[in-house]
């Protein structure tokens, strides 16, 4: 288990946790949510051992291999694939030591060795890496490419397969899906959900909480509360335990002012001073409880646009691309005052594309495109924040596109988006990305547009954040065209969706769960086409005869091959099935606080050992199972 007791933390004087406790148990699946600055990535840090608590104590099982995404990524001239199979050790281990065992001619070794490298699936390791680099939107042909020729938003791609290539016990991902699109991180969230070790997830994504998460740890005010259940469900119990509280502060007030009442009335009577001086004591005794609050900081709106022509925009047989490459053809759009519009497709498909080609910032090779008079584009792209001026304020940064606005006026409209007091004068250098990403969206605002053209605005952004800018897309009065990986806002922003696929820009008539079957069906249509085809020179009815026969001799022996591993992946399934609902039942009682009370002790010690004991055996049946699942997978199907 993963236990904090009592754990405080300070960071530059400031405190992050007093007096925290936290028990996570193997095999847990725990979203960390909290705002900007409360100590999410500090966690991190104490459990990677790069930081120590002040007080408490912080206890890991010795034995566990701990997974996490680093920050960087050296411009190494080793193929990405390589750096991807970096990040099993052990694997990169045994093949070390063979190759010296080979030197040596040390039999004996080199056979320890190999069994030990079939054991953890070192010959279908180059297979998983590519399945994972392909889950994360790496083409076949990029897989031998250097690491150093890739941009900074596929390094963090490759980090995070490395990180996941590592058959780890505890997996930490901080914000994983910020540089992924929408296919990326639908892949990732099924990836995580069939992950068999204990994972801690901070994300800002409300769909990847709800899918992956079994428990929310919410980090506030300095403590951390564990929530059973995914975010949705943290949200109800978070909103009930406030209104309880607020509950109780209420009355703890009223009870408050009874007692000042009746100090401040009698404490000079001679008659009344020892009652009054004991209510003073009382008084002094209460723990105060706290006003219950949840107030988001940030506070915006979209102003109405001064002029909303119909048609704001409309595209006619429109192809568009790089020079002489074409990426999309055909385009045909009318974009009115009303069009709410989320794009969709797969990553490289050219949904970018079409944004700046609509943006105005790629030229159309054929076609026409027919601007209303007086369009005005919002346009918002992640390279927008490099163009921040890091030596202004967010204020001058406002002041430029309105010299005659009041520096009160400029002040009030950006503390809504965070930027409040002294914090609007201090220099964008050292900002976050988060808070670069909000003083880009300031400024688009600020400029009133009729038409907004947002490339991943959610990048960076917090929930509290993103729930602002939801809140204000939805009071939009203007055309909006959205590309997110981000599937509430896509939900509750827009109407409908374009299809950027194969060169072409369609509507998609289906929701977001229509667009995951669509991905996945696609995936196995190229599968199917990559497979291995038999290539057969002779025509002849003999030949055909011939390659039937083989065929059927082929299938009977991989039928003889299969029939006990399947045999034996069966009698595992079941097994598993068994013990997974044993693990919920415990799971269950464990998070019920009656069952730590004093009277129940001893039941409590022989349930904490059978969960154990039942995660132990299920950690082996699964690797078990894995293990027969690549063997039927090197053998194929029976077709």
């Amino acid at each position: 288990m993963l236990i904090l007791r009592q754990l405080s933390l300070q960071r530059g004087g400031k405190p992050l946790f007093e007096n925290v406790s936290l028990t996570v148990y193997p095999g847990w699946k725990v979203g960390v949510t909290g705002a900007n600055g409360t100590g999410k990535s500090s966690l991190f840090a104490l459990l990677r051992d790069e930081l120590h608590q002040d007080a408490g104590d912080l206890e890991l099982p010795p034995r566990w291999t701990i997974a996490h995404v680093a920050q960087e990524t050296p411009a190494s001239p080793i193929p990405a694939l390589d750096y991807v199979l970096d990040g099993d050790a052990e694997l990169r281990r045994i093949e070390r030591e063979l190759h010296e065992a080979e030197a040596a001619h040390d039999g004996t070794r080199q056979a320890e060795l190999h069994a030990r490298f079939d054991a953890i699936g070192g010959y279908s390791a180059r297979a998983r890496a590519g399945k994972l680099m392909n889950g994360l939107g790496f083409a076949p042909d990029q897989l031998e490419r250097p690491v150093a020729e890739f941009s900074g938003g596929w390094r963090v791609r490759l980090n995070l397969a490395r990180a996941l290539m590592c058959r780890s016990d505890l997996l930490l991902l901080d914000e994983p899906t910020n540089h992924l699109d929408l296919d990326a991180v639908l892949w990732l969230e099924q990836w995580l959900r069939a992950y068999p070790g204990t994972l801690l997830l901070i994300s800002h994504d409300r769909d990847v909480l709800d899918n992956v998460a079994g428990h929310i740890a919410h980090i506030d005010q300095r403590r951390i509360t564990l929530y059973p259940g995914n975010y949705a469900a943290f949200e109800e119990q978070r909103a009930a335990r406030l209104a309880l509280q607020q509950a109780a502060y209420e009355k703890q007030q009223r009870e408050i002012a009874h007692l000042e009442r009746f100090i401040t009335r009698f404490r000079a009577k001679a008659t009344k001073a020892r009652q009054a001086q004991s209510r003073i004591k009382a008084l002094e005794r209460m723990e105060r409880i706290a006003a219950a609050h949840v107030d988001s900081p940030f506070t915006f709106g979209f102003a109405e646009p001064e002029r909303l022509p119909n048609p704001l925009l409309a595209v006619e047989q429109v192809a568009v691309g790089y020079g002489e490459r074409r990426v999309l053809e055909n385009i045909g759009l009318i974009i009115g005052p009303g069009t709410r519009l989320g794009l969709l497709g797969p990553n490289g498909a050219g949904k970018s594309t079409l944004i700046k080609l609509l943006a105005g910032l790629l030229p159309p090779l054929t076609g026409r495109i027919e601007t209303g008079q007086g369009l005005s584009i919002g346009y918002f792209a992640q390279h927008q924040l490099e163009q921040l001026r890091p030596d202004w304020s967010a204020l001058r940064h406002l002041q430029q596109l309105n010299e005659r606005a009041s520096d009160q006026q400029l002040r009030d409209f950006i503390g809504g988006f965070g930027f409040a007091g002294d914090r609007a004068l201090d220099p964008v250098a050292p900002f976050s990305g988060g808070e670069k990403a909000r003083l880009a969206l300031a400024l688009l605002i600020w400029q009133r547009p009729n038409l907004l053209l947002l490339d991943e605005p959610t990048n960076h952004l917090d929930l509290d954040m993103r729930h602002a800018l939801t809140l204000a897309l939805q009071d939009y009065q203007g055309a909006l065209i959205v590309v997110s990986h981000d599937r509430h806002l896509l939900r509750t922003v827009t109407d409908e969706f374009l299809l950027v696929a194969a060169g072409q820009a369609q509507p998609f008539d289906g929701d977001l769960d229509d667009y995951r079957d669509w991905l996945n069906e696609r995936q196995r249509t190229v599968n199917r086409d990559a497979a291995p085809r038999a290539a057969s020179n002779g025509n002849s009815a003999a030949d055909r005869r011939e390659q039937k026969r083989q065929e059927a001799e082929r299938r009977q022996q991989l039928a003889v091959k299969r029939k006990p591993l399947e045999r034996q992946s069966k009698r595992l399934e079941q097994r598993m099935e068994h013990l997974h609902a044993e693990q919920r039942t415990l799971a269950a009682t464990l998070a019920d606080p009656a069952s730590y009370d004093d009277a129940n002790k001893t039941r409590l010690k022989g349930q904490l050992l059978r969960k154990a004991e039942v995660d132990r055996e299920l950690t082996e049946l699964e690797e078990a199972w894995l293990a027969l699942q690549e063997k039927l997978e090197g053998l194929g199907n029976v077709v």
